[in-house]
């Protein structure tokens, strides 16, 4: 116990005449801070940053419209795909087909596969964005504890400032 006092003490003594001499040391724990703002930044943040400009219904609607065109093509897509490899036996069975009942089959398949996609995207984009606005939380109250060391650290300028001026 006596040591650790001793070796606090010594910590303030130290700091007290680098502060005398106008050197200043570094604040470990606003520097673990920014590293931890600068890589969240850099990292997953950016996406989270991205995401806090809109809000949640706006977020999921967009994300919503996205999986409806990308549904809608890759369905064309692979009835074109089908329609060519079928090529042969549609052009030889044209006269035959009961196109009715093809185009009721297409269709129901199609409002099938947008109705699961649009679940699936509902639930998966709203799940992101209350991910995104946790970590968000998180990262803004870093920030607050920041702005909170730098205005101790501005005090404290202004103090030995003032200190100075009496003294000199």
């Amino acid at each position: 116990m006596t040591t650790m006092l001793k070796g606090r003490t010594a910590k303030r003594k130290l700091t007290q005449s680098m502060q005398e001499r106008g050197i200043k040391m570094i604040n470990i724990r606003k520097t673990r801070l920014m590293t931890k703002l600068a890589l969240y930044e850099t990292g997953e943040g950016r996406e989270d940053i991205r995401l806090s400009k809109y809000y949640k219904t706006d977020y999921v609607r967009l994300q919503i419209l996205k999986t409806l065109l990308a549904v809608t093509v890759g369905y064309i897509l692979i009835l074109l795909m089908v329609g060519l490899y079928k090529s042969e036996y549609l052009i030889a069975q044209a006269v035959n087909l009961d196109y009715r009942a093809i185009g009721v089959t297409i269709f129901v398949i199609y409002v099938i596969l947008v109705t699961i996609y649009t679940v699936g995207a509902i639930i998966g984009y709203s799940i992101k964005y209350d991910l995104s606005r946790g970590k968000l939380t998180r990262y803004f109250r870093i920030l607050n504890i920041m702005k909170k060391i730098y205005r101790e650290e501005e005090g404290s300028e202004a103090a030995s400032e003032k200190e100075e001026e009496s003294n000199g």
